[in-house]
Protein backbone atom coordinates (compact mmCIF):
# COMPACT_ATOMS: atom_id res chain seq x y z
CA UNK A 1 0.00 0.00 0.00
CA UNK A 2 2.92 2.08 0.78
CA UNK A 3 4.44 1.77 -2.72
CA UNK A 4 1.10 2.80 -3.92
CA UNK A 5 0.81 5.74 -2.20
CA UNK A 6 3.87 6.88 -3.02
CA UNK A 7 3.50 6.54 -6.76
CA UNK A 8 0.85 8.98 -6.38
CA UNK A 9 2.82 11.74 -5.46
CA UNK A 10 6.27 11.03 -7.41
CA UNK A 11 7.35 11.69 -10.79
CA UNK A 12 10.41 10.89 -12.58
CA UNK A 13 12.71 14.00 -13.85
CA UNK A 14 12.19 12.32 -17.64
CA UNK A 15 7.93 12.95 -16.82
CA UNK A 16 9.09 16.41 -15.65
CA UNK A 17 10.95 18.13 -18.85
CA UNK A 18 8.23 15.91 -20.95
CA UNK A 19 4.96 17.53 -19.37
CA UNK A 20 6.86 21.26 -18.88
CA UNK A 21 8.53 21.22 -23.26
CA UNK A 22 4.77 19.74 -24.00
CA UNK A 23 3.57 22.61 -22.43
CA UNK A 24 5.41 24.70 -24.36
CA UNK A 25 4.32 23.04 -27.54
CA UNK A 26 1.30 23.45 -26.73
CA UNK A 27 1.22 27.03 -25.68
CA UNK A 28 3.15 28.27 -28.54
CA UNK A 29 1.06 26.69 -31.27
CA UNK A 30 -1.79 28.26 -29.91
CA UNK A 31 0.54 31.55 -29.77
CA UNK A 32 2.00 31.13 -32.90
CA UNK A 33 -1.70 32.13 -34.41
CA UNK A 34 -2.37 34.94 -32.77
CA UNK A 35 0.96 36.22 -33.42
CA UNK A 36 0.35 35.91 -37.23
CA UNK A 37 -2.93 37.81 -36.60
CA UNK A 38 -1.02 40.45 -35.07
CA UNK A 39 -2.75 40.58 -31.79
CA UNK A 40 -2.06 41.66 -28.44
CA UNK A 41 -0.66 38.14 -26.57
CA UNK A 42 0.81 36.47 -29.53
CA UNK A 43 3.70 33.39 -29.59
CA UNK A 44 6.10 34.18 -25.97
CA UNK A 45 3.16 35.23 -23.83
CA UNK A 46 0.91 32.05 -24.63
CA UNK A 47 3.86 30.01 -24.06
CA UNK A 48 5.15 31.52 -20.67
CA UNK A 49 1.15 31.40 -19.82
CA UNK A 50 0.67 27.71 -20.58
CA UNK A 51 4.52 26.61 -19.29
CA UNK A 52 3.67 28.89 -15.91
CA UNK A 53 0.13 26.81 -15.87
CA UNK A 54 1.79 23.89 -15.84
CA UNK A 55 4.83 24.61 -13.40
CA UNK A 56 2.17 26.01 -10.92
CA UNK A 57 -0.01 22.06 -11.67
CA UNK A 58 3.39 20.19 -11.16
CA UNK A 59 4.68 22.42 -7.72
CA UNK A 60 0.45 21.63 -6.50
CA UNK A 61 0.92 18.00 -6.90
CA UNK A 62 4.10 16.96 -6.81
CA UNK A 63 5.92 20.01 -5.08
CA UNK A 64 4.80 18.89 -1.16
CA UNK A 65 5.13 15.19 -1.66
CA UNK A 66 7.13 15.14 1.56
CA UNK A 67 4.09 16.40 3.73
CA UNK A 68 1.87 13.62 2.52
CA UNK A 69 2.03 11.46 5.21
CA UNK A 70 2.60 14.67 8.04
CA UNK A 71 -0.84 14.21 10.41
CA UNK A 72 -1.83 17.46 10.63
CA UNK A 73 -1.16 18.13 7.06
CA UNK A 74 -4.29 17.80 4.32
CA UNK A 75 -3.12 17.76 0.19
CA UNK A 76 -5.21 19.66 -2.36
CA UNK A 77 -3.80 19.19 -5.62
CA UNK A 78 -6.11 21.58 -7.01
CA UNK A 79 -6.05 24.84 -4.64
CA UNK A 80 -3.10 26.37 -6.70
CA UNK A 81 -4.76 25.17 -9.69
CA UNK A 82 -8.36 26.95 -8.80
CA UNK A 83 -6.14 30.23 -7.86
CA UNK A 84 -4.16 30.33 -11.20
CA UNK A 85 -7.82 30.05 -13.31
CA UNK A 86 -9.30 33.25 -11.75
CA UNK A 87 -5.47 35.10 -11.63
CA UNK A 88 -4.93 34.70 -15.26
CA UNK A 89 -7.49 37.08 -15.94
CA UNK A 90 -5.33 40.22 -15.83
CA UNK A 91 -3.28 38.87 -18.48
CA UNK A 92 -6.74 38.53 -20.46
CA UNK A 93 -7.99 42.31 -19.66
CA UNK A 94 -4.54 43.64 -20.34
CA UNK A 95 -5.36 42.09 -24.00
CA UNK A 96 -8.91 43.91 -24.21
CA UNK A 97 -8.96 47.38 -25.64
CA UNK A 98 -12.06 49.49 -26.18
CA UNK A 99 -12.14 52.07 -29.41
CA UNK A 100 -15.36 54.25 -29.49
CA UNK A 101 -17.90 51.30 -29.54
CA UNK A 102 -15.71 48.93 -30.55
CA UNK A 103 -14.45 46.29 -28.27
CA UNK A 104 -10.74 44.41 -29.47
CA UNK A 105 -8.84 41.79 -27.82
CA UNK A 106 -11.70 39.27 -26.32
CA UNK A 107 -10.85 36.31 -28.43
CA UNK A 108 -6.96 36.34 -27.17
CA UNK A 109 -8.13 37.34 -23.83
CA UNK A 110 -10.10 34.20 -24.02
CA UNK A 111 -7.16 32.08 -25.98
CA UNK A 112 -4.86 32.91 -23.11
CA UNK A 113 -7.72 32.15 -20.44
CA UNK A 114 -7.72 28.57 -22.25
CA UNK A 115 -3.94 27.97 -22.26
CA UNK A 116 -4.11 28.52 -18.85
CA UNK A 117 -6.87 25.79 -18.68
CA UNK A 118 -4.27 23.66 -21.21
CA UNK A 119 -0.86 24.15 -19.14
CA UNK A 120 -3.03 22.81 -16.02
CA UNK A 121 -3.93 19.18 -17.91
CA UNK A 122 -0.16 18.60 -19.06
CA UNK A 123 1.08 20.09 -15.85
CA UNK A 124 -1.67 17.27 -13.70
CA UNK A 125 -0.67 14.19 -16.45
CA UNK A 126 -4.23 14.71 -18.66
CA UNK A 127 -3.09 14.76 -21.59
CA UNK A 128 -5.98 14.23 -23.86
CA UNK A 129 -7.56 16.88 -22.67
CA UNK A 130 -4.60 19.31 -23.37
CA UNK A 131 -4.10 17.79 -27.11
CA UNK A 132 -8.01 17.76 -27.25
CA UNK A 133 -8.37 21.45 -26.21
CA UNK A 134 -5.58 22.51 -28.11
CA UNK A 135 -7.09 20.89 -31.39
CA UNK A 136 -10.51 23.01 -31.07
CA UNK A 137 -8.69 26.30 -29.99
CA UNK A 138 -6.91 26.15 -33.40
CA UNK A 139 -10.03 24.96 -35.33
CA UNK A 140 -12.02 27.80 -33.30
CA UNK A 141 -9.19 30.70 -34.10
CA UNK A 142 -8.40 29.64 -37.75
CA UNK A 143 -11.10 28.11 -39.40
CA UNK A 144 -14.11 29.40 -37.74
CA UNK A 145 -12.45 32.81 -37.85
CA UNK A 146 -12.85 32.80 -41.79
CA UNK A 147 -15.75 31.16 -41.63
CA UNK A 148 -17.59 33.64 -39.57
CA UNK A 149 -16.08 36.43 -41.37
CA UNK A 150 -17.65 35.56 -44.76
CA UNK A 151 -21.06 34.94 -42.76
CA UNK A 152 -21.17 38.32 -41.48
CA UNK A 153 -19.53 40.01 -44.18
CA UNK A 154 -22.74 41.95 -45.30
CA UNK A 155 -23.67 42.61 -41.63
CA UNK A 156 -20.96 44.25 -40.36
CA UNK A 157 -20.55 47.64 -40.54
CA UNK A 158 -17.77 48.57 -42.61
CA UNK A 159 -15.62 51.39 -41.45
CA UNK A 160 -14.57 54.14 -44.17
CA UNK A 161 -12.45 57.26 -43.10
CA UNK A 162 -11.66 60.65 -45.40
CA UNK A 163 -9.36 63.69 -44.46
CA UNK A 164 -11.15 66.42 -46.60
CA UNK A 165 -11.02 70.35 -46.93
CA UNK A 166 -13.99 71.87 -45.05
CA UNK A 167 -15.69 72.65 -48.49
CA UNK A 168 -19.67 73.70 -48.29
CA UNK A 169 -21.68 70.88 -49.27
CA UNK A 170 -18.88 68.28 -49.27
CA UNK A 171 -21.05 65.57 -47.02
CA UNK A 172 -23.78 66.09 -49.33
CA UNK A 173 -22.16 64.81 -52.29
CA UNK A 174 -20.16 62.05 -50.24
CA UNK A 175 -23.88 60.83 -48.88
CA UNK A 176 -25.01 60.83 -52.64
CA UNK A 177 -22.58 59.06 -54.50
CA UNK A 178 -22.75 56.46 -51.67
CA UNK A 179 -26.41 56.34 -51.97
CA UNK A 180 -26.26 55.78 -55.89
CA UNK A 181 -24.12 52.80 -54.84
CA UNK A 182 -27.01 51.32 -52.62
CA UNK A 183 -24.64 52.07 -49.45
CA UNK A 184 -26.26 52.38 -46.78
CA UNK A 185 -24.93 55.09 -44.16
CA UNK A 186 -25.06 53.60 -40.33
CA UNK A 187 -22.86 56.20 -38.40
CA UNK A 188 -21.18 59.39 -38.96
CA UNK A 189 -18.21 61.04 -36.90
CA UNK A 190 -16.58 64.30 -38.04
CA UNK A 191 -13.44 65.95 -35.73
CA UNK A 192 -11.78 68.70 -36.97
CA UNK A 193 -8.75 68.13 -38.86
CA UNK A 194 -5.47 68.33 -37.52
CA UNK A 195 -3.47 70.30 -40.52
CA UNK A 196 -4.85 72.64 -42.88
CA UNK A 197 -4.78 72.32 -46.31
CA UNK A 198 -3.18 74.45 -49.52
CA UNK A 199 -1.43 77.89 -49.39
CA UNK A 200 -4.42 79.69 -48.14
CA UNK A 201 -4.18 77.15 -44.62
CA UNK A 202 -7.95 76.18 -45.51
CA UNK A 203 -9.01 73.93 -42.74
CA UNK A 204 -9.44 69.97 -42.91
CA UNK A 205 -12.11 67.80 -41.86
CA UNK A 206 -11.69 64.06 -40.27
CA UNK A 207 -15.31 61.68 -41.11
CA UNK A 208 -15.83 58.54 -40.00
CA UNK A 209 -18.82 56.55 -42.09
CA UNK A 210 -19.67 53.39 -40.51
CA UNK A 211 -21.24 51.82 -43.99
CA UNK A 212 -24.11 49.01 -44.50
CA UNK A 213 -23.27 47.20 -47.56
CA UNK A 214 -24.64 44.73 -50.31
CA UNK A 215 -21.46 43.94 -52.56
CA UNK A 216 -17.98 44.62 -51.80
CA UNK A 217 -17.61 45.85 -55.38
CA UNK A 218 -20.14 48.48 -54.94
CA UNK A 219 -17.77 49.99 -52.64
CA UNK A 220 -15.09 49.81 -54.11
CA UNK A 221 -17.15 51.67 -56.97
CA UNK A 222 -18.21 54.33 -54.88
CA UNK A 223 -14.31 54.99 -53.17
CA UNK A 224 -12.89 55.90 -56.30
CA UNK A 225 -15.16 57.98 -57.35
CA UNK A 226 -15.36 60.00 -53.73
CA UNK A 227 -11.56 59.61 -54.18
CA UNK A 228 -11.67 61.35 -57.52
CA UNK A 229 -13.65 64.58 -55.29
CA UNK A 230 -11.51 67.78 -55.38
CA UNK A 231 -12.00 68.12 -51.50
CA UNK A 232 -11.08 64.37 -50.60
CA UNK A 233 -7.06 64.40 -49.47
CA UNK A 234 -7.48 60.76 -48.34
CA UNK A 235 -9.49 58.03 -47.50
CA UNK A 236 -8.87 54.79 -45.75
CA UNK A 237 -11.00 51.72 -45.45
CA UNK A 238 -11.14 48.79 -43.05
CA UNK A 239 -12.33 45.44 -42.18
CA UNK A 240 -12.41 44.39 -45.99
CA UNK A 241 -10.44 43.69 -48.81
CA UNK A 242 -10.24 45.77 -52.30
CA UNK A 243 -8.48 45.16 -55.38
CA UNK A 244 -6.77 48.17 -55.22
CA UNK A 245 -4.21 49.41 -52.70
CA UNK A 246 -3.92 53.02 -53.51
CA UNK A 247 -5.87 54.65 -56.04
CA UNK A 248 -4.15 58.35 -56.36
CA UNK A 249 -6.93 61.44 -57.15
CA UNK A 250 -6.92 64.35 -59.28
CA UNK A 251 -5.48 66.66 -56.61
CA UNK A 252 -2.57 64.17 -55.39
CA UNK A 253 -4.66 62.33 -52.49
CA UNK A 254 -4.57 59.18 -52.06
CA UNK A 255 -6.81 56.28 -50.85
CA UNK A 256 -4.92 53.35 -48.54
CA UNK A 257 -6.48 50.11 -48.46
Amino acid sequence: MGDIHGNIWEITHLELVFRMILAVVLGGSIGIEREWSNHAAGFRTHILVCLGSATIMLLSIYGFSQFVNETNVRVDPARLAAQVISGIGFLGAGAIMRNGNMVKGLTTAASVWVVAGIGLCVGSGFYMGAFLSTCLVLISLYVLNKWEKHMLLHRRPQEVELEIVDYPGALGRIASTLGEHEIQIANVKMRQGEESAGENNIPTMHICFSLKINKQEKLLIACERISEMEFVLAMEASNFQMQKKQIMNSQGGSIVI
